[in-house]
């Protein structure tokens, strides 16, 4: 990356870290029984919501509690189960009209990170009718408060119930990008462990990696706090401890719950620190070839740890310390390299591949140059990389044929 990219990148990044403490972050409420939600619902005289969700979520009967509560207390419940993996426009404005039609008044983003992110970008669009999804797109484009918004994650992963992000591909340019706006932190986010039994394990796995990707990310930036700090390194220690409980005993319900809250923490921490380029390369992937994000983040985080080198050896140092995984007398990057091999060898018991497969080599340079407009000058990574660099984790990333 040339000098004046740089010295702009760091500016943008310093301006936002400087203005962090005044900007209007909001944690969610917090509810543990998804049934809670039609009482807060009937409390603010908010009888029409739409449920968010999708078809896999529907078919496993998860949102029955939450149907049959609504229906005691009288609510007309709108259920809109269309949502995808890497939530697409033509999907969010389809769910902008069954709102409408319906006069709801209320949102409830059921399932994983697809699902909440769905309702965000439908809560975005009512607020702002006077814009298309692809206005919105970007820093603070929503400026007017959403419908009331319940996050219920199903999955322990994302953190989106603790986020302003919603992550969006252009149905027609198949580029994904980020709303962000503080009106998209939702309001209430429903922790509740019984959601997350029946998680695949192939599901528990990338997500749960996902979850560790955010708090790392969060961490080893240049935009951290005191408070985001705390949060990632919790978040990590809970993921190490808990993460293999739940994928080999999924109704460990003591597990799925230290899960649920660690991609919260995480959610917590990156909202405010950010995340790096691990995130852009896999929006990148998610949005050409609809790999699944949270295996590519799982998939790309060693990668590109191990390209960032020695100036993220003393925060992987101090994150492995606080896992209990490094030893005090290791030195810097040996800690930071014994973090990492652990990062490996979770994912290799947990069946999550080394690999990638699908990714064309003819792609990779407009892949590349999407991952650089989407971090810089946003994200403060530990080192900036222009798209010729970038162009090396998607090579590393790549399945070879044998």
């Amino acid at each position: 990356m040339n000098v004046l990219k740089k010295i702009y990148c760091r500016a943008y990044q310093e301006g936002f870290r400087i203005a962090m403490p005044f900007l209007p972050y909001k944690r969610p409420v917090i509810l543990t029984d998804v049934t809670q939600i039609a009482g807060e619902l009937e409390k603010r005289e908010l009888k029409k919501p739409m449920l968010v969700t999708d078809a896999g979520v529907m078919k496993a009967r998860l949102t029955d509690s939450l149907r049959f509560a609504a229906k005691a207390r009288g609510l007309s419940l709108t259920v809109f189960d269309r949502a995808v993996a890497n939530p697409t426009t033509d999907v969010i404005e389809e769910g902008v009209k069954v709102y409408k039609e319906n006069g709801c008044n209320a949102l409830i983003g059921f399932g994983g990170g697809s699902p909440i992110d769905t309702a965000k970008a439908i809560g975005a669009c009512i607020a702002r009718p006077d814009r298309t999804i692809q206005q919105l797109m970007g820093n603070l484009k929503v400026h007017k408060r959403l419908p009331l918004l319940f996050a219920v994650p199903t999955t322990a992963g994302t953190g989106s119930e603790a986020t302003l992000a919603a992550i969006v591909t252009d149905s027609r340019t198949h580029v994904k990008k980020c709303i962000n706006s503080f009106p998209l932190l939702p309001k209430f986010a429903v922790l509740d462990p019984r959601l997350t039994v029946t998680l695949p394990k192939h599901m528990t796995s990338t997500t749960g990696v996902d979850a560790m990707t955010h708090a790392i990310e969060a961490y080893i930036g240049q935009s951290t706090t005191r408070e985001t700090r705390k949060e990632a390194l919790e978040a990590v220690k809970l993921i190490f401890e808990n993460v293999e409980k739940a994928y080999n005993q999924g109704d460990d319900v003591t597990a799925r719950g230290n899960m649920l809250h660690a991609a919260y923490l995480a959610g917590d921490a990156f909202t405010k620190s950010y995340v790096g380029y691990v995130h852009a390369v896999a929006h990148s992937l998610g949005g050409a070839y609809n790999i699944p994000h949270g295996l590519a983040n799982a998939v790309l985080l060693p990668i590109v740890l191990k390209e960032y080198g020695p100036c993220v050896y003393k925060k992987l140092r101090q994150l492995g310390d606080y896992a209990g995984i490094t030893k005090p007398t290791d030195s810097d990057g040996a800690a930071a390299k014994a973090f990492i091999e652990a990062i490996e060898d979770l994912n290799r018991r947990m069946n999550i591949p080394a690999t990638l497969s699908g990714i064309r080599e003819e792609d990779i340079p407009l892949l590349a140059r999407n991952a650089d407009r989407e971090a810089n000058p946003l994200y403060p990574v530990p080192t900036l990389w222009d798209a010729a660099r970038l162009e090396r984790i998607y090579h590393l990333v790549m399945e070879r044929e044998a």
